[in-house]
């Protein structure tokens, strides 16, 4: 069995309709709708394979998605999937993703190949981040170095086109396996009510196998970059940011230089993880 878990603010009907038929919810595949909304989405009762849960406030993001994780875990799922409400993909993605995940048991989660809309790749691999990446880079001036630093930062380097074993990437599809998270005990940290909440649980992931990018497969993601937009998500953004750090060291990380170094002379040196290339 295949869960997986959107959780709702407020969100478009249209937007979710076209992310339930990309998970396309059946017998084996179970889709729970969280709704962190302040009035309840009834239309999406009744559904088969579907299950709504109403919150009637804003939990946060990673909390009413552990709502769905400790189900998941409840009915025996292999698989859970975490998915932004504006993702989109054929329903044979998750099944891909689940044949590659059942012969390589030491992978916890995996992140197929994002796309923009326009086709363009969201480069979304990244090292464990500095206070400088999270926080001081964007309210800098863009100029050659800040591109530098950044393409550096996103492992733009090895081209996206390779299975890849990063300590960190983004969250906005997150497929999961169920058994690494329930021997574990690792949910999201509830801590973190936006942003940076997906870093810190791949992170922690991460110690226990292996965080694949996978691009044999794509999802197109809108991303809306709201806390460029919105003063009150950017400072979500700064006070999780400002929690990620408290949580593991601002300049003192000896996890994060030895992952970041260890990824980095892969990606250089073409690496086994580089090995498994998309044949042109």
């Amino acid at each position: 069995m295949i869960t997986a878990s959107i959780v709702l603010f407020h969100t478009e009907k249209e937007m979710v309709d076209q992310a339930i038929r990309s998970f396309s919810p059946n017998e084996d595949r179970i889709l729970f709708l969280i709704d962190n909304s302040s009035k309840a989405c009834v239309d999406f009762d009744g559904k088969d394979h579907l299950i709504y849960i109403f919150n009637g406030k804003n939990l946060g993001y990673g909390a009413a998605h552990n709502i769905a994780i400790r189900k998941a875990i409840e009915l025996g799922a292999n698989y859970h999937v975490v998915l932004n409400p504006d993702v989109t993909f054929e329903p044979s993605v998750i099944g891909e993703l689940a044949r590659y995940a059942a012969t390589h048991t030491d992978v916890v989660y995996m992140l197929p190949k994002v796309l923009y809309p326009n086709g363009d790749t969201q480069h979304l691999c990244k090292l464990l981040p500095t206070p400088f990446d999270l926080i001081f880079r964007r309210f800098l001036p863009k100029s050659a170095f800040i591109q530098k630093w950044n393409d550096r930062y996103v492992l733009k380097e090895f081209g996206y086109d390779a299975v890849l074993n990063p300590p960190c990437l983004s969250g906005c599809f997150m497929f999961l396996r169920v058994s690494a998270l329930k021997q574990s005990r690792i949910l999201f940290d509830e801590r973190f009510f936006m942003y940076c909440e997906d870093f810190d649980l791949i992170r922690r992931l991460h110690r226990l196998g292996k965080t694949i990018y996978y691009p044999f497969v794509t999802v197109v993601h809108r991303h809306a970059k709201g806390s460029y937009q919105s003063g009150k998500l950017l400072r979500l953004h700064m006070k999780s940011a400002i929690l990620y750090f408290n949580k593991y060291g601002w300049m003192i990380d000896p996890e994060r230089r030895r992952e970041n170094r260890k990824i980095l002379r892969e990606v250089k040196g073409g690496g086994k993880g580089c090995r498994e290339k998309i044949k042109l």
